[in-house]
Formats: structure tokens, C-alpha cells, sequence
């Protein structure tokens, strides 16, 4: 009973300590992802990882611990990288210092076996920090440029006047733009996180988890250029309203519905093809192949 108290305490005192540490750095987060709707699924991010980490109980349970002071050296790092973020007001930095700060505590208190079990939910935290506005551009502006190309082509094809100007699509009745809202950013990130958790509840498989969860990015990507396009036809025959409130929300949800649809027919492609043995099945818990 002692030990179990004693290891209570001491993940009280760092849950305590790592608030205090980050309670403004977490606010901020918290902040940005109910302002953001590129980030609003940050919500759900530390719940299910909490989950990951809990279904593994039998896994850490099962371990002896052994302890290392690497792991010391792992925390002083995330520290420092914690107090470059601050110096240069980067909140990249100091929000992924924490995820660092976190996988050296396991390794200090309970060893490198630990964070090799725990190592899918840490990892998995790493969806809910913004990307800098740096790598952001530099993802959502030729994810634009392929979006506006793509609905030309199909616009083209279907034998409505079109010309194109870089992220422009100019009609006959109205000029579309390819904003970054409409880069299709947001569906991709959102996807990606749905791929990943998708996976995980529906395969044992590693190798085909991560398939499932890398399918999400194609799947974003060609949805979103249809979507354009399909705003572009609209657009020609209505007018130019198609483009903005409520077609514009609503054909965002028809092309997000659209693409988990094709996220479970790669599950299920994948499940046919590559079959899980009865034998594996009966010998490997899910947790094991995370």
C-alpha cells in the first residue's frame, strides 16, 4: 500500500507542479483552439489521450521500473526550450516543451520501457499544438494553388468559361477566391487526427493504422479541390451567393462527411486485402501494436 501511496503523491505533486509550470501556457492554448476552428478539435486531444494511456494499465503494471536520470536531462532540455519560446515570444516552442517535459518525467520515474509503451499517447499530444504560422503558409498556400488548379480543370472539362489567377478562379458571372480558409487545411488536420484515432479502434496493426491514418491526407486534399470545383459550378449557374454563407458552410460539411466515408472504405479495403490472422488476433492485445 505504501508504494502505491507514495507513487500517488508523486504524481499529484508534478500534475500540481507542471500546471503551475504551464497555467499560461495552457490557457493561451485553450484559447486558440476555441478561436480557431483549424485547431478546434484540441479538445478532444488530451481526453483520448488519457484514454491511450489508461488502457495501458496492464502494460505498466507489468513493468519493473527503472528509473534514469536521462530522463532529468530530457526535462532540463524542454525547459530550455520552453524559455527560448518565451525570450522569442514563439508559442510553438514553449507549447511542445511540454510534451518534452512529460516524456522525461516517465523516463526519470519509471524508465525507458515506460515511454516506449506510452510513447502513441505522447506523440498523439502532438496534434494539439498549433503549427507556427511559418510552416502554417507554407502547408495551406500551395494546398490553395492546388485546390484553384484542380477546380479549374474540372470546370474546364465540364465546359464552363473559366480563367485562372494564381489562387483566382474568374467566372463568366463571379470571381471565386481560394482563400486559406478554403485551402482545406482544416479538413486536413481534422481528418488526420480522425484517421489516427479511427485506426487505432479498428485495427491491432501498426503498419495498418498508420495507412489508415496517412490515407487521410490524399482524401483531404483531392475532397477539398472538389469542393472548389463544386462551388464553382453552382456558382455559374446561381450566382455568385453560392461561394458565401450558408452553401459555402454547408457544402464544408458535405465534403468533410464525404471524406470519412472514404477514410472507412480504406479501413475496410485494408481489412479485406490484408486479413488479421486468428492466431495474432488471440496473442496480441491492441495496446501491444500501438
Amino acid at each position: 500500500m505504501r508504494p502505491r501511496l507514495s507513487m500517488a503523491g508523486a504524481a499529484l505533486f508534478f500534475a500540481v507542479s507542471f500546471l503551475l509550470l504551464y497555467r499560461d501556457i495552457l490557457a493561451k492554448l485553450i484559447h486558440d483552439w476555441g478561436a480557431s476552428d483549424n485547431y478546434s478539435h484540441g479538445f478532444l486531444i488530451a481526453p483520448l489521450a488519457l484514454y491511450f494511456v489508461w488502457e495501458r494499465r496492464p502494460l505498466l503494471s507489468a513493468l519493473q521500473p527503472r528509473p534514469s536520470l536521462v530522463g532529468v536531462v530530457l526535462i532540463i532540455a524542454s525547459l530550455a526550450v520552453c524559455t527560448v519560446g518565451m525570450l522569442g515570444a514563439e508559442l510553438f516552442l514553449m507549447r511542445i516543451s511540454m510534451v518534452g517535459v512529460l516524456a522525461g518525467s516517465v523516463v526519470f520515474a519509471c524508465g525507458w520501457a515506460a515511454l516506449r509503451v506510452l510513447a502513441f499517447p505522447l506523440l498523439f499530444l502532438l496534434l494539439m499544438i498549433p503549427l507556427p504560422a511559418i510552416v502554417f503558409n507554407q502547408v495551406a498556400f500551395p494546398l490553395q494553388l492546388f485546390a484553384s488548379e484542380v477546380g479549374e480543370s474540372i470546370l474546364s472539362a465540364l465546359g464552363i468559361p473559366v480563367l485562372r489567377e494564381g489562387n483566382l478562379i474568374l467566372l463568366a458571372s463571379t470571381t471565386l477566391e481560394v482563400a486559406e480558409a478554403c485551402s482545406g487545411i482544416r479538413s486536413l488536420v481534422s481528418l488526420l487526427t480522425l484517421g489516427l484515432v479511427y485506426g487505432y479502434f479498428t485495427d491491432r496493426r501498426t503498419g495498418v493504422r498508420s495507412a489508415i491514418a496517412l490515407s487521410a491526407v490524399p482524401i483531404a486534399i483531392v475532397s477539398n479541390a472538389a469542393r472548389v470545383a463544386g462551388t464553382g459550378v453552382v456558382a455559374h449557374y446561381t450566382g455568385p451567393e453560392a461561394a458565401e454563407g450558408f452553401f459555402h458552410t454547408f457544402s464544408g460539411w458535405i465534403v468533410f462527411i464525404a471524406g470519412l466515408i472514404l477514410l472507412v472504405c480504406v479501413q475496410v479495403t485494408l481489412a479485406r486485402l490484408f486479413p488479421v490472422r486468428s492466431e495474432e488476433e488471440s496473442h496480441r492485445p491492441g495496446m501491444e501494436a500501438a
